[in-house]
């Protein structure tokens, strides 16, 4: 699946469930890995499974390949791998914590899909 697709597909699945301070990291030029990390906050262990889950169900519903999602047993940050596309789904606690947008720092955001799909708002 084309990479602004998934991107599309997976920032709709998270406003879907109420996702908060939804970030999209550009990470191609740091590791040969992922191009992308999307990073959301959710309220509770469960809205992040919520968020989680309907991330995974919209990928494979839209044809996507959901490689493998991890700590949706605790809930306090869960790990969608979409192969180009990583999404950390978080509590604000554990965000803080882990800040990842400090460790990828050097990513500029690609906020171009988000800020247009608020402008349509």
């Amino acid at each position: 699946m084309e990479l602004r697709k998934l991107q599309k597909i997976v920032i709709a699945a998270l406003e879907d469930i109420k996702g908060r301070e939804i970030e999209v990291l550009e990470t191609a030029h740091l590791t040969p890995l992922f191009e992308r990390i999307v990073i959301a906050c959710g309220e509770s262990n469960r809205q992040v499974r919520a968020l989680a889950r309907n991330v995974a169900d919209k990928v494979r519903e839209a044809g996507g390949e959901v490689l493998s999602v991890e700590g949706e047993e605790n809930g306090e940050w869960v790990l969608i791998d979409l192969g180009d596309l990583v999404v950390h789904v978080m509590q604000p606690e554990a965000r803080r914590y882990y800040n990842l947008e400090e460790l990828w720092r050097d990513a500029p955001a690609s906020s171009d899909l988000l800020l247009r799909r608020r402008s349509q708002s």
